[in-house]
């Protein structure tokens, strides 16, 4: 059985490598980029089946990269889940046109949180 591929998109480095170890213990293929553009650049070699997405980076935002990927219709498939500190201010409702299936709150989260995002978007 193939599994599942990850590709976490968070510039604070300690977090990132967090992320991959909860999502890596779990099952799933994980791959980070520091910034958006080298998650564009990433993601056309992987071929992702989830991305796991800080909002606020460093040079950019998750809003530039979400909407280059909703430009093309195989990238535009790939669900999404926000982990951001703005997850009080986001619209999950108005994300989802843009490939957004969930959001986790950073401030509250543990990592089975992480987890169980990843699933879910993949069933």
């Amino acid at each position: 059985m193939k599994r599942s591929s990850v590709l976490i998109v968070e510039d604070d480095k300690w977090l990132a490598e967090q992320y991959a170890r909860v999502l890596k213990l779990a099952g799933y293929k994980t791959t980070v980029s520091l910034h958006a553009l080298a998650a564009i650049e990433v993601i056309d070699d992987i071929h992702p089946d989830a991305i796991v997405l800080d909002v606020l980076l460093a040079g950019s935002t998750a809003f530039a990269l979400i909407h280059e990927l909703q430009t093309y219709e195989d990238t535009g498939k790939i669900p999404i889940i926000l982990c951001t500190h703005l997850a009080s201010e986001l619209s999950l409702e108005n994300l989802k046109p843009y490939g957004v299936k969930r959001i986790i709150d950073k401030s509250v989260m543990v990592p089975d949180d992480l987890v169980s995002a990843v699933k879910s978007v993949l069933l």
